[in-house]
């Protein structure tokens, strides 16, 4: 046997060295491959060290398993999030993921096979319960790995239990505000329907008020066309019985005739008063009074009021007294005269003793216009009421009729149209004062005209005056009026019969007192146009039952003086004593 043969077989008897399993068992490779071999080997320790490491180390949970569901290895992150104080004690304890690890082995089940198909399943997510019995949810991302003899998978696993637990609480916010907004949608939407059906309601309310103020605007228009139209009916029969009244009153009459006279002229001025301000009230109320101011001296209306209430003072054994005033103003003439008229007349009629006195004082650009009487005065209670309709004061004097209640009414109603203002004080037991401002007159003041003594009232001298009226009723007491009082009376119905009754005459009037309507249509337009070209122009009088033709401004305009029926006998005197003497002067 050689050496070399020997040898051989004494080295079949030695276990095979790493070198010489790797074909470098001679001298020779060990010497040339060695040191490459040993660096290699430091190198995969050295990195099986830092995977080692890595694993150990890492913050989500890693295990390897077999594909019936036995743990081989985990890292203590995977011990934590399971509750578990080490990695062997996971292993240990966990026989089966199905079972021991998964909430539900179906889960498990379901990720066998989507790793079987897809060979790695990412962001698998699914519940494991705790060592504790608490349960948790993870995310996993698994890779299969397929081998000769064995086939395992590695799972990497992130707990999103405090994730699912926020979702859930904002699944459940979200639930709780959608339950919300739900309710209070329904509830809105009953409301909504509720104010639909209000705002139905409401619409249907307001159509029915809307038909009832149309009705009553038709109901107002007819009932105002009903005093127009009747007004110039009961006005024509009322200023009749006026006028032959005044003359009864004027006449020596027995005792118990004297009486009656007296009590058919109180109901005559108290149904004249009513009709009167109802017609006023109608107006002002419509709107149908407009306000045409100009520049005047408040003398003028001084004046007439003192003309006007004089005799009604001295019948009642009062004292009236206006003092004189050279200050303009701005204002309607003949409205202001109206408020002041019932200031007086409200005066006069609550005053037993004493007297009343008109006087103007200026306040601050304005002219307060005051009548102060020293009767019983108003009551603090009472204060608020006296300007509305149909308002009467308990105080008066005895056996004076009361009024009706409309004139301190259309006072605050005039007030309005012209802007002044109205005011009152009272103290009871002394009496009160009525005041209403009126805007200074920014025109240099002009010249008065003296006033020329008036004719002294029932002491006429035959002075011809002429009276035109279609009523052959108002013509009769007309006449007997004026002859009364120591005139004569020329009547006609037309201003064509007037010319040929004083033709035949041979007279010319001294003044004409004219209705506005007359037969035929004509108008006082009308016949004070035939009046003129008979007889130059006259002073004239127009006395009529019409309130607001716009004609009547036109004769105002030319001079002419509007007395309203019924007339006042009193008024109708003065101003016929006034015209005369103008007629005497010209």
């Amino acid at each position: 046997m050689s050496k070399w043969s020997m040898k051989k077989r004494y080295d079949e008897h030695k276990p095979a060295t790493v070198e010489e399993l790797m074909g470098l068992g001679n001298h020779s490779a060990r010497k040339n491959y060695y040191s490459e071999l040993s660096q290699k080997l430091d190198e995969l320790e050295a990195e099986r060290n830092r995977y080692k490491w890595i694993f150990d180390n890492a913050l989500h949970g890693i295990f390897q398993a077999d594909m019936k569901g036995r743990i081989r290895i985990a890292n203590p992150a995977m011990a934590r999030i399971c509750g578990y104080a080490s990695d062997s004690e996971l292993t240990q304890r966990v026989e089966f993921l199905g079972n021991d690890l998964f909430f539900q082995s179906l889960d498990f089940h379901i990720l066998l096979e989507r790793l079987k198909r897809d060979g790695k399943v990412f962001r698998y997510e699914t519940r494991l319960v705790r060592a504790d019995g608490e349960t948790i949810y993870v995310s996993m991302n698994v890779l299969l790995k397929e081998e000769v003899s064995d086939t395992t998978f590695e799972a990497f696993v992130q707990d999103i239990t405090e994730r699912v637990n926020d979702q859930m609480r904002l699944r459940k916010l979200n639930e709780e505000l959608e339950a919300r907004v739900l309710a209070r949608t329904e509830a809105l939407e009953s409301v909504n329907a509720q104010l639909r059906n209000e705002i139905a309601e409401r619409s249907l309310v307001q159509h029915a008020l809307q038909e009832a103020k149309e009705q009553a605007v038709a109901a107002n228009q007819s009932k105002d066309k009903y005093l127009a139209a009747a007004s110039h009916d009961l006005l024509q029969p009322m200023n009749a019985a006026r006028l032959l009244v005044s003359t009864l009153r004027e006449r020596s009459l027995a005792t118990d005739d004297q009486h009656l006279v007296e009590r058919i002229h109180v109901a005559l001025d108290s149904a004249e008063e009513l009709l009167t301000d109802l017609l006023d009230i109608s107006k002002l109320d419509q709107n149908a009074v407009q306000a045409d101011c100009c520049d005047f001296h408040i003398a003028q209306l001084f004046n007439t009021l003192s003309t006007e209430f004089q005799a009604v003072a001295e019948q009642s054994n009062l004292q009236l007294r206006v003092k004189d005033s050279d200050v303009m103003v701005y204002s309607d003439a003949r409205l202001l005269m109206r408020i002041l008229r019932n200031f007086v007349s409200n005066a006069l009629r609550y005053t037993d003793t004493g007297g009343v006195l008109v006087a103007a004082r200026k306040r601050s650009g304005e002219l307060s216009i005051e009548v102060w009487d020293t009767g019983d005065g108003i009551p603090s209670d009472a204060m608020s009421d006296i300007f509305r309709e149909f308002n009467q004061l308990s105080q008066h004097r005895n056996g004076e009729r009361k009024g009706v209640g409309l004139g301190l009414a259309i006072v605050e109603r005039i007030s309005r149209v012209l802007n002044h203002k109205v005011s009152v004080q009272s103290v009871p037991g002394r009496g009160s004062v009525f005041r209403v401002s009126v805007p200074l007159s920014d025109a240099k003041p002009a010249a008065m005209k003296a006033r020329p003594a008036p004719v002294a009232a029932g002491h006429f001298s035959g002075e011809a005056v002429l009276v035109v009226d279609n009523e052959p009723e108002i013509l009769m007491s007309m006449a007997a009026l004026l002859t009364q009082w120591g005139l004569t009376a020329y009547t006609a119905e037309s201003a064509q019969a007037a010319i040929e009754l004083l033709d035949d005459e041979g007279v010319v009037p001294r003044a004409t007192l004219l209705d506005f309507h007359l037969n035929d249509n004509a108008t006082a337009l009308d016949a004070l146009a035939d009046l003129d070209e008979s007889f130059g122009r006259l002073p004239t009088a127009l006395i009529t039952a019409e309130r607001h033709d716009p004609d009547l401004k036109i004769l105002r305009s030319g001079g002419v003086q509007v007395l309203n029926k019924p007339v006042k006998p009193g008024k109708l005197r003065a101003l016929l004593a006034h015209m005369l003497t103008v007629s005497t002067a010209g």
